[in-house]
C-alpha cells in the first residue's frame, strides 16, 4: 500500500475532511488533495506530524511493504468518542433551550431578595402597612420559594443534558461534516450573540443609576425601592448575557475553540484554584461587614439586607476583573 492510500484511510478513520486536516497540518487542502492523490509527497516535517497526529510510526506511512498499521508504542491508542452530526444537533437543540431556562432561574434568583428588601422597607415606614417581624417572616418565604424554583429550574435543566457531559470529561472527536455544520450555525447565531452582549452589558453598567436616583429624594423607603429597581434592571441585563453566553459556549465545546481549546482547559485548571481562593475572601469580609453592622447598629432593621443583595451584584464584576488580571498579554491585544 502505497502512501497516499495509507493517508486517505487514516484520514477517514480520524473522521476528518481534508480541509480539516490541512487546518490541523497547517497547509492548504490542495496540499492534501495532492498528498491523497499521489501527486507529491509531504516533506519530512509534516511526515513526522502525520505520524503523531494518526499515532503511527513513520516506518507505516514511509514503506509500501508495511501493510498493517503500525501504531506508536506497544498498544494501539484508545479509541475516541465520535460525535455524529445527528447528536451535534441534539446538543445544540438542548443547550438553546436551557439558555432559556438558565437563564430565567438565574433571573429568579436575584429577584428572590426584592420582596424582602422592599417590604422590610415599608415596615420602617412611619404607618408601616405590616410589622418588621411579618416582613421578616414573609419576605423570607416569598425568598425561599422563588430560590427554590430556580433550583428545581437548574436540576431539571442539569438533568436533561446529562447524556452530553462527555463533552467536558472526555477526549472525542466529531464525524465528517459536523464541524462545517456547527461553524455555519456559529456564523449564523454571531450577530445575536454580539446584540444580547452589548444589551446585557449595558443594562447591568446601568443598573447602579437607580440608587443615584434615590438620592434625589430624601426618603429611605425610595431608597429600598430603587435598590429594587436596580437589582431588577441587573437581572434582565444577566438574562441576556446568560443566553448569549450558554449557547455560544455550547458550539465553541463541540468545535473545541475558545474556552473549551486544549490550551485553555489547562488554564482554567489553574485559574480556578485563583478565583476560588478569592471568591472565598471576597464572600468572608462580605459576611464579616454585615456581622459588623449588626453589631454597631442596636437597633438594627431589615435594611442590613442590602450589603448581600448588593454584593452578589458586584460578584461579577469582581470574577470579571479577575479574569482580565488574568489574561495573557497576546489576549489582552485582542481587546
Amino acid at each position: 500500500m502505497i502512501l497516499a492510500d495509507k493517508l486517505i484511510l487514516l484520514r477517514k478513520k480520524s473522521g476528518m475532511s481534508q480541509e480539516e486536516l490541512a487546518e490541523k497540518m497547517n497547509v492548504s487542502r490542495q496540499a492534501v488533495s495532492k498528498w491523497e492523490g499521489a501527486q507529491s509527497i509531504p516533506d519530512l516535517d509534516k511526515i513526522l506530524q502525520l505520524s503523531e497526529l494518526y499515532g503511527v510510526t513513520t516506518d507505516y506511512l514511509l514503506k509500501d511493504s508495511v501493510e498493517a498499521e503500525e501504531f506508536v508504542g506497544k498498544d494501539a491508542p484508545e479509541s475516541v468518542r465520535k460525535v455524529t452530526l445527528e447528536e451535534a444537533n441534539e446538543y445544540l437543540a438542548l443547550r438553546k433551550t436551557a439558555s432559556v431556562r438558565i437563564a430565567f432561574a438565574t433571573f429568579l434568583c436575584v429577584l428572590a431578595v426584592i420582596p424582602l428588601i422592599i417590604m422590610g422597607g415599608a415596615s420602617e415606614l412611619p404607618e408601616p402597612p405590616f410589622s418588621e417581624n411579618f416582613a421578616g417572616g414573609v419576605g423570607t418565604i416569598i425568598m425561599l420559594v422563588i430560590a427554590a424554583a430556580a433550583v428545581g429550574i437548574f436540576v431539571f435543566t442539569r438533568a436533561q443534558s446529562e447524556k452530553y457531559d462527555f463533552l467536558e470529561k472526555e477526549p472525542f472527536e466529531t464525524e465528517y461534516g459536523v464541524t462545517g455544520v456547527v461553524k455555519e450555525r456559529q456564523k449564523e447565531f454571531r450577530g445575536k450573540y454580539v446584540k444580547f452582549n452589548v444589551i446585557g452589558t449595558c443594562l447591568c453598567v446601568l443598573s447602579p443609576a437607580a440608587l443615584f436616583a434615590a438620592a434625589i429624594k430624601d426618603n429611605d423607603f425610595f431608597s429600598v425601592v430603587m435598590l429594587g429597581v436596580m437589582l431588577l434592571v441587573a437581572g434582565v441585563g444577566v438574562t441576556f448575557l446568560t443566553i448569549a453566553g450558554v449557547r455560544n459556549a455550547a458550539m465553541d465545546k463541540l468545535l473545541k475553540t475558545g474556552e473549551f481549546s486544549e490550551e485553555r482547559k489547562a488554564e482554567k485548571k489553574k485559574k480556578s484554584r485563583i478565583k476560588g481562593t478569592i471568591s472565598t475572601i471576597y464572600w468572608m469580609i462580605v459576611t464579616a461587614a454585615y456581622l459588623l453592622w449588626l453589631f454597631l447598629d442596636k437597633n438594627i432593621n431589615s435594611l442590613s439586607w442590602v450589603i448581600f443583595p448588593v454584593a452578589g451584584v458586584l460578584f461579577p464584576a469582581v470574577l470579571g476583573i479577575i479574569s482580565l488580571a488574568e489574561r495573557k498579554p497576546q489576549d489582552k491585544d485582542k481587546l
